[in-house]
Parts: C-alpha cells; structure tokens; sequence
C-alpha cells in the first residue's frame, strides 16, 4: 500500500488522484478533452491547478501521460511510463507514444525542463519487451531496436535541461533512456543494470555508447561484461546518478528530488541553458580547441537576447530577474538552429587552426 501511495507527490504535482492502474485507465473522464495534432488534450479545472495534460492517443491509450506543469512550476514537464503490468517494458507501442511526445516538447519552446519518471510504483523501465520480443519475427528486431535508439537519441537531443527520476529498477533499455538524460536522480532502493549480456546480446539503444562517457571505460565494461546490477547508492559512487535519496515512505523520493531540480533550473534564463547543455554537449566529442570555439560560438547567441539584458538590469535594481527566452524581437526557439551554431564553431575552429599553422609557418621561416 505505502508504494501505491508513492505516487502521491507526483500526482498531487499534476492534480491527479488515483491509486492504481484501473483508475488510471478512467482518467479521461476527469477531463473535458478535445483532438489536436493527433493527440488528446485534457485540462484540468475540477483540480483548480491548471496543468496542460496530453494523453497521446493509441491502442494501449494509458501506457504514457505527460504532464505540463502550471503555477510556479509552469515550463516543467513531466513524463510518465506508465506499463505496470509488463514493469514499463518498451514496447512498440510505448516507442511510438514516447516519440510523439518528445517531438511535442522539442517544438514546445515554453518548456524549461522535463521530468522522465515512472507512474509504475517500484519500477522505473525493465528494458525491453521481452515477450512482445519473442514473437517478433527475425526480420522485425534490427528495425525496432532501431527506433528504439533514434527515439532515445532524440530524448538526449532535447535543447532543454532532462532529469531521470529513478524510484525503482531501471535495466537494460530503462537505464539506456536514463542515460540520455542530462541527470539522473534515484532513490536508494532502485537497481540499475545493462543486463544484455545475460541474454547473450549487447545494449542497442546507445548503452555501449553513453555508459562509458558517464563513468568511465573501465567500470562500464566491467558492468556490461557481468551484466551486473547495483543500487542506488552504489551508482552515485559510480558517477552513474548525480544524486542518491533516501526512499521514502511514498516511494517517490527520487521523484521529488528531480522536481527540486527542475525548480531551481527553471528561474534560469532559457536561452542560456539551451545554450550551455549544447556547448557541453557538442564540446565533450571534440578536441578542447574545437571545444573552445563551439562554446564562442554558444556565448555569441546569448548576447543579442533581451534575457541577458532583463539579467544586468535585474542585479543593477537588486531583483529577481523575469526571464522570456527573447531574443531580438524572436521568442526561444525562431532563432537559429543548432546546426547554425556548429557550423560557426566548426568555421572557427578551421580559422583557429588556419592561424595556427600560419603562425608556425611564419617562425619556422
């Protein structure tokens, strides 16, 4: 019953209340909802908290909510998997949801973070779907798991700030999505793992790739190799979360840590964390040299934005800055692209190493 109840904070956050998955299934008649771009939009008034809830409409219609938060936390988004009865296992279905709902938010420029947890108490993601697997013909499993790794690949391609909350276990393809998230938060009970191994195949939708970069070749390969699986707390110490909390009664610690999180993200200007994940982000694939020009190029788009001017007048007249994501007269999002920015540190970068060479040139003459 306590972990039923573990939900709580999470739904209280969404203005939702039910305490299992039948009710789960009767949400739609808590909402007056209407069809938009291929979705179920739902808001909810009997709450009074004004939350923008999107059910994205299929045949198994539950398996995913996303929840996006108003009030103070408003540009929070939350996204819940919700399979409780195959441990939230990817499913096609589930690849499908998820991917509609990561094009959503990627086109929402009003969102300033996203949540990734589970509605599922104890479990965050099992991995695959296992017995959805099993009757898959041969010919059908490369171009799922392919999907599989371009969905999670657009998760970890977000512009805004990710946070995986991790209450309960999160293996093979359930910690391959944590890992595309900027950070994760798990609770002391929860067990992560790249298990493949143990069914004689490897991670496919990126762990080979991602685990190493968070922890380092030596201890990822040690986990791959004995498909082992370890706690939370063991993971913090591993560098595998950023943050280990005690679980607690309602089974939704780390939950509440990662909304923390995004509450601090939040008063942040938009444009300048958009622009700060990306430096990183592309910065770390490189030499520090072309680092060094892909964040030049990062700092010149914050410059011409009205956020970094509200930011000079605000600490001149001593107050909390009201930050828009503008930038000459373009609200986030109608600027330029991301592509734009790499090529301007790709073209500084050949600059910086034109001169260079030039430079050598010239003293060795």
């Amino acid at each position: 019953m306590a972990a039923l109840v573990g939900r709580r904070a999470l739904l209280q956050a969404c203005r939702l209340h039910f305490t299992d998955n039948d009710n789960a299934c009767k949400l739609g008649s808590f909402f007056s909802s209407r069809k938009y771009a291929g979705s179920a939009i739902s808001f909810c008034p009997p709450f009074g908290f004004g939350a923008l809830a999107r059910q994205y409409s299929s045949e198994a219609k539950d398996d995913l909510f996303v929840r996006y938060l108003d009030g103070e936390d408003y540009g929070i988004v939350v996204v819940g998997i919700n399979r409780p009865r195959a441990k939230n296992a990817i499913s096609k279905n589930l690849v499908k949801m998820m991917s509609d709902a990561v094009g959503d938010i990627k086109k929402n420029n009003k969102v300033r973070s996203v949540i990734l947890c589970s509605l599922v108490p104890g479990i965050f993601c099992a991995g695959a779907d296992l017995k959805e697997r099993a009757k898959m013909h041969q010919s059908e499993v490369g171009p799922f798991v392919s999907k599989a790794r371009a969905l999670i690949t657009e998760l970890g391609n977000l512009p805004m700030p990710t946070i995986a909350a991790l209450d309960g276990a999160a293996l093979g393809g359930g910690l391959e999505m944590a890992l595309a998230c900027d950070i994760r938060v798990a609770s002391n009970s929860a067990k992560m793992g790249l298990v493949e191994t143990k069914l004689a195949i490897i991670p496919g939708a990126g762990g080979t790739q991602r685990l190493p970069r968070v922890i380092g070749v030596s201890h990822a390969k040690e986990l791959m190799y004995t498909a082992r699986v370890v706690d939370g707390a063991e993971a913090c110490r591993l560098g595998l979360v950023s943050h280990c909390v005690e679980q607690n009664k309602s089974g939704d610690a780390a939950y509440l840590r990662a909304l923390e999180l995004a509450r601090e993200i939040n008063p942040q200007g938009p444009i300048a964390v958009r622009m700060a994940k990306l430096a990183i982000n592309q910065g770390i694939e490189v030499d520090l040299s072309t680092g060094l020009a892909i964040e030049e190029a990062c700092y010149a788009q914050v410059i011409p934005t009205k956020d970094r001017l509200e930011g000079l007048a605000a600490f001149k007249e001593k107050r909390r800055p009201q930050y828009k994501g503008e930038t000459e007269g373009l609200r986030l999002g109608q600027g330029r692209d991301d592509g734009c920015v790499k090529q301007d540190a790709a073209d500084s970068s050949a600059s910086t190493r034109t001169d260079r060479e030039n430079n050598t040139s010239n003293n060795a003459s």
